[in-house]
């Protein structure tokens, strides 16, 4: 009985780090049109919420860039190190009921995400229900 009950809750723990590393990590953004690599942006869990940080700019240019019309207290804070993913949460296989800013514009947009393979994710932005959006692939930072 206790070998079984040792297996268990070794099944149990594998499963919730696994489960735990799903979306959780740094992600490279892809800039639709070039296909290069823009940003990485952190997921992390809060509350049993996700949220994604911008944790680096790679274009010199727009690295110290504001967030001139970004609502609330985003406001004029700068894009490096700014909070893009708000309040996802997870349904299913993907996590949504959150929110995804866009710093270019300083619009807000329902969001949702979802693994598609170990190091790919899909993140979809829109307004009012998904066919209106659009939709990005990011790529996990492999260490």
């Amino acid at each position: 009985m206790k070998k079984i009950s040792v297996y268990l809750l070794l099944f149990l723990l594998t499963n919730i780090c696994v489960a735990q590393s799903g979306v959780i990590g740094k992600w490279n953004t892809i800039d639709d049109v070039t296909g290069k690599v823009v940003s990485v942006v952190e997921i992390f869990e809060h509350n049993n919420k996700i949220y994604g940080k911008v944790q680096e700019i790679f274009n010199p240019k727009t690295r110290n860039r504001v967030c001139e019309n970004c609502p609330g207290e985003d406001k004029n804070k700068t894009i490096l190190g700014l909070t893009i993913l708000k309040g996802l949460e997870k349904e299913g296989d993907s996590y949504c009921n959150g929110k995804i800013l866009d710093p270019k514009t300083g619009k807000l947009y329902k969001c949702s995400i979802a693994l598609e393979g170990k190091d790919k994710l899909k993140v979809h932005g829109y307004i009012g229900i998904p066919l209106f959006g659009r939709t990005q692939y990011w790529e996990r930072i492999k260490h």
